[in-house]
């Protein structure tokens, strides 16, 4: 059984076939109208200060969810089209051992990487990161960033 969340409220849910009802629409979130849900191999409980961004098949962020502006001071808008390793200057990883590269080559969950963060007024700050690829035709990651 497919696991779905919701990128912007974290709103979780459960979908046999990944479509609205009768219609071959894909779901959106049922609790605050977001345009899509990511599924998940597993269920997954964010933080209640976690933020969930999602990526493309090439870490362009495409949509950043509640709590991303509250750890990093970057409203969506932007963040939107930046790499997210470069959009948000994560740092705390070797060249050879990027999360995010790792994740979206392998297609493998990396969860509980110790990073670091800029924030928008320039400070650092530490985060854990969990990394989930999307397992769809499109390719993509969605990332999720918990205060440490």
């Amino acid at each position: 059984m497919p696991f779905f969340i919701c990128p912007n409220c974290k709103e979780r849910s459960i979908d046999h076939d990944g479509r609205d009802g009768l219609t071959r629409q894909t779901v959106s979130c049922a609790r605050c109208g977001f345009g899509f849900l990511f599924e998940l191999l597993d269920d997954y409980y964010p933080a209640p200060t976690t933020g969930l961004l999602v990526c493309d098949a090439s870490a362009r962020i495409l949509a950043a969810g509640r709590g991303v502006f509250e750890l990093s001071g970057y409203p969506e808008g932007e963040l939107l089209g930046r790499h997210l390793v470069e959009g948000l200057e994560l740092s705390g990883f070797e060249a050879d051992r990027d999360p995010v590269q790792l994740s979206l080559e392998w297609g493998v969950r990396r969860l509980g990487e110790k990073l670091e963060l800029r924030t928008r007024a320039g400070t650092r700050k530490r985060v854990v990161a969990d990394f989930f690829p999307a397992y769809d035709h499109d390719g993509g990651l969605l990332v999720a960033l918990t205060p440490n």
